[in-house]
């Protein structure tokens, strides 16, 4: 009775780790060799385990991310694709997300710009950071309601919060004015302090005139080229091949669809 009663205490002050761990050592003979230090250390060991993997997931789930299966570890760094393994192993184990830097993931339809720049997002969520997936094709219809009902500053002050912002298919299509300089307004709270990922069928190099407001141009350029690391892919569509063969390419576990 009373280790039931402690058991109930423990999920509500919402240390459910720990409640589990104590009713696995109730079960285990093996426990009864250990320390009360021991297992003590292995409750908490427990607790903060179960918090962090509870974080994790909340944090993936906000991300909204294209592909959230996608992980660093499973990309395919072959000869042929643009970039070597270790040289991403270094960039996502480096402080690129404390630092501001941008990501530019650039290479031709079906070359995994998509995947590749979610595994980044996705490590980040696993390391403790807030991310954010937006299509930029999409996004002038959501700036115009957001500036409709008045929530727009909101937006973007959460926006500016965030520690990893993937925008993808970056100059898929044409941009207006006004999106164009909520854009601005977007890249400027990020440049230096927050992570921007990218990733664009249209090498860097276009960008400035697909931008289109020459001044405008200049200064969302000036922001995000000031601190980047460029990922440019190469090679045929991983799409084209047979679905196996191409989530093996890729990397991932979903279907050859995943190779954008």
């Amino acid at each position: 009775m009373m280790m039931n009663n402690t058991l109930a205490q423990l999920r509500e002050l919402k240390l459910v780790g720990m409640a589990s761990a104590v009713e696995e050592q109730l079960c285990s003979t093996a426990s009864t060799a250990m320390s009360f230090e021991e297992r003590l250390a292995l409750m908490v060991d427990r607790e903060v385990h179960q918090r962090a993997d509870k974080r994790h997931a909340a944090l993936l789930k906000r991300a909204r991310l294209k592909y959230p299966q996608a992980c660093i570890e499973d990309v395919d760094g072959r000869a042929g694709r643009g970039f070597e393994r270790p040289a991403l192993m270094s960039l996502a184990l480096s402080r690129w997300v404390e630092d501001g830097t941008a990501v530019l993931v650039t290479g031709p339809t079906g070359s995994g710009k998509s995947w590749l720049a979610c595994a980044l997002a996705q490590y980040a969520c696993r390391r403790g950071r807030s991310a954010l997936y937006l299509r930029v094709p999409r996004l002038a219809e959501e700036l115009r309601i957001l500036h409709g009902n008045g929530g727009f500053t909101r937006w973007l002050a959460a926006l500016a919060r965030t520690d990893v912002l993937l925008l993808d298919d970056w100059a898929l299509a044409a941009m207006d004015g006004p999106t164009r300089a909520d854009l601005m307004e977007v890249i400027d709270d990020r440049a230096g302090t927050r992570a921007t990922i990218i990733a664009s069928q249209l090498p860097v190099e276009h960008w400035h005139a697909w931008i289109g407001d020459a001044s405008i141009a200049d200064a969302i350029l000036d922001r995000l080229l000031s601190r980047s690391h460029r990922l440019a892919l190469k090679g045929k569509s991983l799409r084209a091949q047979k679905p196996g063969a191409a989530t093996a390419a890729i990397g991932g576990s979903d279907t050859a669809d995943a190779a954008r």
